[in-house]
């Protein structure tokens, strides 16, 4: 199991420090891109993009390092609530072509949150 949340977290830490760089360095210049952009001001899509990098890199350095450990399940739990509020945002905008990768995303964080609390 240890092996399978390694791998949950790698990609999920993978994938949010890519898209978390681009909102952060882009920020509403996406709007092009990603059209739920336009609903909000630019800070908030930067900051989302470093809630992304942050949330990236609270999977993998705690666990990586056994110091304070317990971040990494927080960290995945955050990253389960930016994607149920990610799903609003979607949703609201009728744009469910991209719900099925919100999906996939927030149940590996789950799955992520929920081993590292367990301590599998």
């Amino acid at each position: 199991m240890n092996i399978a949340l390694w791998v949950a977290a790698g990609l999920l830490a993978v994938l949010y420090t890519a898209v978390g760089l681009t909102k952060l360095g882009r920020g509403r210049a996406l709007r092009h891109r990603m059209g739920w952009v336009s609903d909000f001001p630019d800070p908030v899509v930067r900051f989302i993009g470093g809630a992304e990098i942050t949330g990236a890199v609270g999977l993998i350095v705690p666990q990586a390092t056994g110091t304070a450990e317990i971040l990494t399940p927080v960290a995945a739990s955050g990253l389960v609530v930016l994607q149920v509020l990610a799903i609003a945002v979607h949703v609201r905008r009728r744009e469910t072509s991209q719900l099925g990768i919100n999906v996939v995303l927030l149940l590996l964080a789950a799955f992520v949150a929920v081993g590292r609390f367990a301590g599998w």
